[in-house]
């Protein structure tokens, strides 16, 4: 049986297409993808995100700890701010790719919803006594704002001053009586904040959001527009861009392995990747004529296949085809004209760099 978040009258009530996602019932979208996401590329949208997983590790041995499971070095946190990394297996595979906060306690885990168990089993095999890991995610709800007026809206929300707050930096503050966490991160690549508080706060929160939130137009946003926008700005997604199979080398995310910080899961495999060299790459690509790319699609050059495509969609702000693969490590390079198979067509694609879209 699918779990039902705090806010599931509220997604059914205002006629939200439902659908199960990582064992919970989530909205796929409420009016459409496409005006969903362009809500929030010009005003601000609200998600409800309470899959995702929170995991606190306390302890005197915390911080030891977190550097032996992850790649990134938690070391480098300072209090209030936020880190990207990875859980790696003993290959150097990702187990998933987590957001860390340092938090008082020790350190606060946001991960992917699909992964919260196995992540949480993972983290307690190899926990030594002195790290305490304690899953907070069945207690722990999640609400985002994304757009150029998230900032407004989260502002007079909860009557606080934010914009000082830096990007991937957080504050704990109260709440009606509950202390909740805001930071300002998002899957988007907008200006935005997400909201950590206990499940009985949730419908309060996003009623005083959606009704200080009407006058900049904030909609509702569903699953459905946070993978097109997470998408155009190149964001990995766990199960597609991100696998055990796959490494942080091969998907570009070497910025977030610290191999000189000792030892940690993978490390040594990853080690002798980096020397060898990959021998295949994650390429973002834009399609030169109609069609949409999608997951599992052959990506193609000069008649031989030299890769799939792992996500892909028609960009609602583009209007291409646009789409993330891995392909050949010879055949990564940028300029480079590929063709992607398309129900028995093959359509031409050019690799580019970067973001699909740009932002200031």
């Amino acid at each position: 049986m699918a779990v039902k978040t705090p806010l599931y009258e509220w997604h059914t009530s205002l006629g939200a297409k439902m659908t199960e996602f990582a064992g919970f019932m989530m909205p796929l979208q409420y009016t459409s993808i496409t005006a969903e996401h362009q809500t929030v590329r010009t005003q601000v949208g609200i998600f409800d995100l309470t899959h995702m997983g929170e995991i606190l590790v306390a302890g005197r041995q915390a911080e030891q700890f977190l550097n032996y499971v992850a790649t990134n070095n938690v070391s480098n946190l300072t209090p209030g701010a936020i880190q990207y990394t990875l859980l790696t297996n003993e290959n150097g595979g990702v187990i998933d790719d987590i957001l860390v906060y340092r938090v008082p306690e020790g350190f606060y885990l946001v991960v992917n919803a699909a992964n919260t168990e196995k992540d949480y089993q993972w983290l307690l095999r190899h926990a030594p006594e002195e790290a305490v890991v304690t899953n907070l995610s069945s207690e722990t709800a999640l609400i985002a704002v994304q757009g150029p007026d998230s900032l407004p809206v989260a502002e007079k929300a909860l009557d606080t001053q934010l914009a000082d707050l830096p990007y991937y930096h957080f504050v704990d503050q109260m709440y009606r009586g509950e202390r909740i966490r805001v930071s300002r991160t998002g899957y988007t690549g907008e200006d935005g904040f997400e909201f950590y508080m206990p499940l009985h706060t949730a419908p309060l929160l996003w009623e005083e959001l959606i009704a200080v939130g009407r006058p900049y137009g904030i909609q509702p946003v569903g699953l459905g527009a946070r993978d097109t926008l997470r998408l155009e700005m190149r964001m990995p997604l766990y199960g597609n861009e991100l696998t055990e199979d796959l490494t942080p080398l091969e998907a570009g995310l070497g910025r977030f392995v610290d191999f000189d910080k000792g030892d940690f899961i993978g490390r040594n495999a990853l080690l002798e990747q980096k020397a060898a060299g990959v021998s295949r790459r994650l390429v973002g690509f834009v399609l030169k004529e109609k069609g949409i790319p999608r997951h599992g699609y052959s990506i193609v050059k000069e008649g031989k296949i030299i890769g799939h495509v792992t996500s892909g969609t028609l960009s609602p702000t583009l209007k291409i085809g646009i789409g993330m693969g891995y392909v050949d490590s010879p055949h990564a390079k940028v300029g480079s004209m590929i063709e992607i198979q398309i129900r028995g067509q093959t359509v031409p694609a050019e690799i580019v760099k970067g973001r699909f879209v740009t932002k200031k």
